[in-house]
């Protein structure tokens, strides 16, 4: 299945037809990318997925194939092909046998109904660990091992366990555990920084939350009240069970974070529409 939705694609700096689109151009070689949720036909949190781009880049020693005043220009040319103003955008840099191409594509994404928000999504524990978890790196073999469990299984995420069977983070999302009023999520130095993530904790600072920074065992989820992922799509979304344990979902918290969260996209889109 061509994962370029749109009629048109960049490479390079040049609109292509989508027919024209491949997906070894991604999953061959080594990719770094980034996934920016489109809202009104605005990137939201523009710098901050540039931050990580280039971050990822540096971390894996790769060059840098565009920089991000580049990277505006393209998806302005790349957005005038789209009329869907609610989309995902995915940029990535791929390096595969000494050929660097850098692209910009729309995807279609896949966000949580109304209903998945008010009583939460299933969610499964995949033992798996992401070797580098600071760079968001393209894993193709690791992305399709989690997407046969998820349709076998009924799953709409899956929480990744390392070997110490603890869970550090979702396979396109981070998680948070609640318990009362305190919030516990995985070290920022064992998962991938979500841009969500760091928004939502610097929510929690404003609300005065307490946040436990630590990996919880896999068999000791049943002792928290909720759970809920954050990442580009979902946003903030709870799960009502993990494998055969069950959560609440009507938690005040977790729609007051949802609430504030896209506060916090609407401010980022006007700073991106001003220039700021």
């Amino acid at each position: 299945m061509n994962e370029c939705f749109g009629r048109k694609f960049v490479l390079n700096g040049s609109l292509m037809p989508a027919e024209l689109f491949d997906n070894s151009m991604v999953y061959e070689g080594d990719s770094v990318y980034e996934v920016i949720r489109i809202v009104k036909g605005n990137p939201v949190f523009f710098s901050d997925h540039m931050d990580r781009l280039e971050a990822s880049a540096r971390i894996g020693n790769k060059s840098l194939l565009a920089d991000r005043q580049m990277l505006i220009k393209d998806f302005i040319n790349l957005s005038k092909t789209e009329k869907k103003k609610e989309i995902n955008l995915k940029i990535v840099f791929n390096y595969n046998k000494g050929i660097e191409n850098y692209l910009l594509y729309f995807i279609e994404p896949v966000y949580p109904s109304e209903e998945q928000y008010i009583k939460g999504v299933k969610g499964i524990l995949f033992r798996a660990e992401r070797k580098e978890p600071e760079t968001k790196v393209i894993n193709h073999k690791l992305r399709s091992s989690i997407f046969h469990r998820l349709i076998l299984e009924g799953g709409y995420e899956a929480l990744l366990v390392n070997e110490n069977g603890c869970i550090t983070e979702g396979s396109r999302s981070n998680i948070f555990f609640l318990k009362g009023e305190t919030l516990t999520t995985a070290p920022d130095e064992t998962v991938l920084n979500g841009i969500t993530r760091k928004y939502i904790l610097e929510i929690c600072r404003e609300l005065k939350k307490a946040v436990v920074f630590r990996c919880i065992p896999a068999d000791s989820i049943s002792e928290f009240d909720a759970v809920f992922m954050t990442g580009t799509s979902p946003m903030v979304l709870p799960f009502c069970c993990i494998g055969d344990v069950y959560f609440q979902t009507d938690i005040p918290l977790i729609g007051k974070l949802r609430m504030s969260y896209l506060e916090k996209t609407e401010e980022s889109i006007r700073r991106f529409i001003s220039g700021a």
